[in-house]
């Protein structure tokens, strides 16, 4: 049986296919030309995160109000590097380039 966090992270990436397999797309872009696609990057970018964020707090909404704070966040940073393994320019987003 896989980790919780690896199994949010799997029912994440089926829930929401068409949309991840999307931002892949603009990420590779991204990674090749990182002037020419900030703009985009950045506004599709948060359409990412909230997907991100609201499977994050269904991993750590029990263990947080049960009072494992710390084992929490080390859910949710196990859970960003499995993310990030797929999406490496994460941290990115949201940057303004001059």
């Amino acid at each position: 049986m896989a980790a919780k966090y690896l199994q949010l992270f799997h029912q994440m990436l089926k829930e929401n296919e068409k949309e991840l397999s999307e931002f892949k797309l603009l990420h590779d872009k991204y990674e090749s030309d990182p002037k020419a696609f900030q703009d985009e990057y950045n506004r599709e970018g948060e359409k990412f995160l909230e997907i991100i964020q609201k499977y994050e707090n269904m991993l750590t909404s029990h263990t947080e109000n049960a009072g494992f704070g710390k084992y929490a966040a080390n859910l949710s940073d196990k859970f960003r590097l499995a993310v990030k393994q797929l999406f490496p320019k994460l941290d990115f987003i949201g940057i303004q380039r001059m």
